[in-house]
């Protein structure tokens, strides 16, 4: 993905939402290298928006997403669930 395309979804979001810079706002992405962009990050900053992430390094995200896959595959994809919620309420 390109950092024109997120900057381009950027302004659509806060030309939307028209943020005040009081809000406190925080911009969650999936911390793809678009995200981290100097273009973009000025961006954010400009618009008083802190962007979501820590100081941990690589490994941090690879022992995440293994939880997550053990968890998925423990309790989630033991069963048939009927519905979207009762999967949200066993977890």
């Amino acid at each position: 993905m390109r950092t024109d395309f997120v900057l381009d979804a950027l302004e659509q979001a806060l030309h939307a939402r028209q943020p005040s810079r009081m809000d406190g706002l925080i911009h969650h992405s999936d911390r793809g290298s678009q995200y981290v962009s100097i273009r973009y990050t000025e961006r954010l900053a400009e618009a008083g928006i802190d962007p979501s992430g820590g100081k941990g390094d690589s490994y941090d995200n690879a022992l995440a997403e293994t939880i997550n896959g053990l968890y998925k595959a423990e309790l989630i994809y033991r069963q048939s669930w009927p519905s979207r919620e009762a999967v949200e309420i066993a977890t």
